[in-house]
C-alpha cells in the first residue's frame, strides 16, 4: 500500500568535526518520520557527488551549505512530495532528473543523498521496524567485523606518513562484543607501546587515532604488532591499510610520496607486496591514484596475500565498479553512498559486486555523524566486515554500540567469519 511523502524540511547541522551538514527530515500521510545527514570525508576523490557550500568565509570559513538547505526546500521538496516513501528508486530517480549533472553539483549531492537517506528511514519507519531489518527483507544472522582505524597518517611537522590509515581487524572470534573488547585492549595497549617509542604520550590525529610516529610504514605497523601481541591476541586481531594514495600523487612525474622519496608505481606495488609477506593484512584500500587503472591491474596481479579494494577509484558508481571489474583491477570496494549520492545507485553497485564476487567493505567518513545509514547498510546487508574510526569519540561509539544491539536483539546471530576471505 502506497504511503505518499507530505512533508520535506531541511536544516544545517554540524557533524562531527564541527563542520556544517545537511539534514532532511521526511513525514509521510501514515505519520512515518524519516530523517537523514549526509557525511563528508577528508580524503575525496574526483569523482564523488559534489558537496554544495556556500563559499562564504564569513561563516564556518566557507563551508556553511544554506545553498543546499535552501535547495531541498525550493526544488528537490516539491519535486518529491506525494511520491511513495516505499518507492525509493522512484523518488531517487526524481532527484537525479532534477538535477540533471553526472556528479549532482546543481542540487549538491549532500542535499540528494541527505534526502535519499531521510527516504529510506521513513519508509522503514513506516513499518516500525530497525532499517537494518527493512533493508535485509527478514533476520540477520551475522554483524559484520568491525575494522578500526588505530593510526592516522598526515603532516606530522618534521616528517608525512603517506599512507592514510593504519587498521586492525579483530576477527578471531565469533562474537561482536568480544571482538569490539579485543579492538579496544589493543588501542589501549598501543597507546603504550607508542608512549615507549615516542617517549612521550601520542598525539591524538584529525581522525581520533593516533598519529604515526614515523614516515614508514613498516615501522608503523610493526608498533601494532607488539600492541597486539601484549594484549594477548596475536593471531586473533589483523591489519588493513588505506593508503589514500591520491593525496600524495604527484601527476606531473607519475610518482608517489613514501618514506620522504618519491617513488614509481611499481616501487610501491613492490614495496605494498612486502608489508603483506610480512604481515597479516585483509586489505589494502587505495593503494593507488583514483585514474591508475593499469596500477591497479598490476597491483592485484602481483600483491596475492590480501585484498586490494578500490575507494577513490570506484566511488560506489556502478559504471566504474563495472570498469574495475572487467579490467580485473581489484578484489572489492569500499561502499561509501555519499560518493554517489543516492541509496538507490549504492545499493545497485552494492548488488553488481555481489553478483560478480567482489568484496563490498561499507565505511563512514571521517567527518561522520552519530545515525549513520552505513550502519544499516552493514547489517542489513550482512556484509562480511565494515570501517570503523577509532574506538574514540562519540559517533563512532556509537557505531560499535549499534553492532552490539543489532546482534543482540537477533536471535542466532553472531560475528561473521571471513576466514575464508583471508589470503595470509
Amino acid at each position: 500500500m502506497a504511503d505518499r511523502i507530505v512533508s520535506v524540511q531541511a536544516q544545517q547541522i554540524i557533524d562531527c568535526k564541527c563542520r556544517p551538514a545537511v539534514e532532511v527530515e521526511i513525514r509521510t500521510e501514515s505519520g512515518a518520520i524519516g530523517r537523514g545527514a549526509a557525511p563528508t570525508g577528508t580524503s575525496v576523490g574526483m569523482h564523488e557527488a559534489f558537496v554544495l557550500r556556500d563559499g562564504d568565509a564569513a561563516t564556518y570559513g566557507g563551508l556553511s551549505v544554506h545553498k543546499a538547505v535552501d535547495a531541498v526546500a525550493r526544488l528537490i521538496g516539491p519535486a518529491i512530495t506525494g511520491l511513495d516513501v516505499n518507492d525509493q528508486r522512484a523518488v531517487d530517480q526524481r532527484m537525479i532528473e532534477l538535477d540533471g549533472t553526472p556528479d549532482k553539483r546543481v542540487l549538491g549531492g549532500n542535499s540528494i543523498y541527505s534526502t535519499s537517506i531521510a527516504v529510506f528511514r521513513a519508509a522503514a519507519d513506516a513499518r516500525r521496524i530497525p532499517l537494518y531489518k527493512h533493508i535485509a527483507g527478514g533476520p540477520i544472522r551475522t554483524v559484520p567485523v568491525p575494522c578500526f582505524n588505530v593510526v592516522n597518517g598526515g603532516h606530522y611537522g618534521e616528517y608525512t606518513q603517506s599512507f592514510n590509515e593504519f587498521l586492525i581487524v579483530p576477527y578471531g572470534t565469533d562474537s561482536i562484543d568480544q571482538s569490539i573488547e579485543m579492538a579496544i585492549s589493543v588501542f589501549h595497549k598501543l597507546n603504550e607501546v607508542l608512549t615507549e617509542h615516542v617517549g612521550t604520550r601520542p598525539r591524538v590525529a584529525s581522525s581520533y587515532g593516533y598519529a604515526a610516529p614515523s614516515d614508514d610504514p613498516e615501522l608503523v605497523l610493526g608498533l601494532m604488532q607488539r600492541a597486539i601481541e601484549r594484549a594477548g591476541y596475536s593471531g586473533r586481531v589483523a591489519f588493513a591499510l588505506d593508503c589514500a594514495s591520491s593525496e600524495f600523487y604527484d601527476k606531473a612525474t607519475g610518482t608517489y610520496l613514501l618514506k620522504g622519496e618519491r617513488v614509481t608505481t611499481a616501487a610501491l606495488i613492490a614495496y605494498a607486496r612486502r608489508l603483506t609477506e610480512k604481515f597479516d593484512l585483509v586489505f589494502i584500500e587505495d593503494l593507488l591514484d583514483e585514474n591508475d587503472w593499469q596500477g591497479y591491474q598490476d597491483a592485484h596481479r602481483e600483491i596475492t596475500r590480501t585484498l586490494i579494494l578500490g575507494d577513490d577509484l570506484t566511488v560506489t558508481r556502478l559504471e566504474f565498479l563495472k570498469k574495475a571489474f572487467d579490467t580485473k583491477a581489484v578484489d572489492g570496494f569500499v561502499l561509501k553512498p555519499n560518493q554517489v549520492g543516492t541509496i538507490t545507485e549504492a545499493l545497485d553497485a552494492y548488488q553488481f559486486a555481489r553478483q560478480h564476487g567482489m568484496v563490498a567493505v561499507p565505511s563512514g567518513r571521517s567527518g561522520g555523524v552519530v545515525d549513520d545509514v552505513v550502519m544499516d547498510l552493514s547489517v542489513g546487508l550482512q556484509v562480511p566486515f565494515q570501517k570503523n574510526g577509532a574506538p574514540r569519540s562519540g559517533e563512532r561509539i556509537e557505531k560499535l554500540n549499534f553492532l552490539m544491539r543489532a546482534n543482540a536483539r537477533s536471535e542466532g546471530c553472531h560475528l561473521y567469519d571471513i576466514t575464508h576471505l583471508l589470503r595470509f
